[in-house]
């Protein structure tokens, strides 16, 4: 068992305090933080800190493949680690996007490699052959748009922006109501010429801006989130995709997992993210970065999602809070130290042989494996290999530990 030294990544969205300030680290810093990595994805594996200095995870794996992630976890997934923990802070929306199944990776990253498209290419969809279904955990109040809601409600908010020129639009929706009517709302949108979406998101925007005016409660988010995207991305389908999708505010614990093909863009705060060790992502606006309509198209899951959000369930005695979730990747759960328990030897339930990340949100403690004892507080993380088998926690004030492990 090792302290574990995550990657941090800057991306415009990201903010200059949340990270630094959930590590301990000074604050305001010089570029904009947007995610903590704490896993072994080759673009930026984390670090096992030790008394001989630090050692790349990633390298560890590579050398004791069997030690590291145990028989059972080789058998399913080879000697990687399957799953990757992020603290994500979003400051400004992050593109929307969504990602493919295994089969649909597997696909595109074969056909990506026939054309000779390099892996590192701006203009890529598939860098891997993996689907990446995710959770994200709140840790403050966070804002998502995930999932197109129930078509019916489109046309409600539609209706009510009082936009002419939305009727056309309104008026497929409500003859169709349903995914492939979502499905060829959708599809329009995103494949307007520019000109006509220079003409129309501005018609929206005002349409909003009127909404919002009239003191009108029940789409109030949904028309502040057209004006904020609308701001920051003007003449863009994704404003116009904001209107077909679930506007979600997440209190801290509660969370939306995503499975393949299901549209999201965060919007704002601070989470927790585990996902498959992927890094295929599909775009569809709000962004400068590369989009491809036909494939997005291809993955898209034009369901509708009414209820998003996942909610934890609590074993033994609450000591443990179990988000589950149908991905063979990757498990997450809470361990909840409080009350009685402070200042005993707690034992955190066996999952299985498998390795686990320890990351600490609130409070601190001593965990204590077969082979070594480290201090891990809020920020820090531990990486506890398949052969250190059970851990034992004691903490002396209330802590809770973000504990991931591979899927049962």
């Amino acid at each position: 068992m090792y302290l574990l030294k995550g990657a941090v990544r800057t991306y415009a969205w990201g903010s200059r305090t949340a990270i630094a300030d959930f590590t301990g680290a000074p604050s305001p810093t010089a570029h904009p933080e947007a995610e903590l990595w704490f896993g072994a994805h080759p673009g930026d594996p984390a670090w096992l800190r030790s008394d001989a200095g630090e050692r790349s995870l990633l390298d560890a794996l590579h050398a004791d493949p069997e030690g590291e992630l145990g028989p059972v976890v080789r058998g399913r997934f080879g000697d990687t680690l399957p799953f990757l923990v992020k603290v994500l802070a979003a400051d400004e929306p992050l593109s929307l996007q969504a990602h493919p199944s295994t089969e649909q990776a597997i696909e595109g990253f074969a056909c990506e490699e026939r054309a000779g498209l390099p892996v590192t290419a701006p203009d890529r969809n598939y860098r891997d052959r993996s689907h990446k279904p995710e959770i994200i955990i709140a840790l403050d109040q966070f804002e998502a748009l995930a999932g197109f809601q129930p078509p019916a409600r489109s046309v409600q908010l539609m209706r009510a922006l009082r936009v002419d020129a939305l009727d056309p639009f309104i008026n497929l929706l409500a003859g169709q109501c349903d995914a492939d009517g979502l499905r060829a709302l959708f599809t329009t949108w995103i494949t307007f010429p520019q000109p006509d979406l220079d003409e129309l998101v501005p018609l929206v925007i005002d349409g909003a801006i009127n909404y919002v005016r009239s003191g009108a409660e029940e789409f109030e988010r949904e028309a502040k989130t057209v004006l904020e995207l609308g701001e920051r991305y003007p003449g863009d389908a994704g404003v116009l995709a904001s209107l077909l999708l679930n506007r979600l505010t997440l209190q801290p614990g509660e969370a939306i997992y995503l499975p393949a093909g299901c549209l999201h863009s965060y919007l704002q705060g601070v989470g927790v993210e585990v996902m498959a060790n992927s890094d295929n992502v599909l775009r569809g606006g709000l962004t400068p970065k590369h989009v491809d309509v036909p494939e997005l198209l291809r993955v898209l899951d034009f369901t509708p999602a009414t209820d998003m959000l996942v909610r934890p369930e609590s074993l033994r005695d609450g000591a443990e809070l179990v988000y589950r979730t149908p991905a063979p990747e990757f498990a997450v759960s809470v361990l909840c130290v409080d009350g009685d328990q402070l200042g005993h030897e707690i034992d955190a339930p066996t999952r299985h042989d498998g390795p686990q990340i320890l990351l600490c949100a609130q409070g601190s403690a001593t965990v204590q494996a077969k082979t070594s004892t480290v201090g891990v507080s809020r920020g820090t993380a531990a990486w506890v290999g398949a052969d250190d088998g059970t851990i034992r926690l004691t903490a002396q004030e209330p802590t809770r530990l973000f504990r991931v492990t591979v899927g049962i």
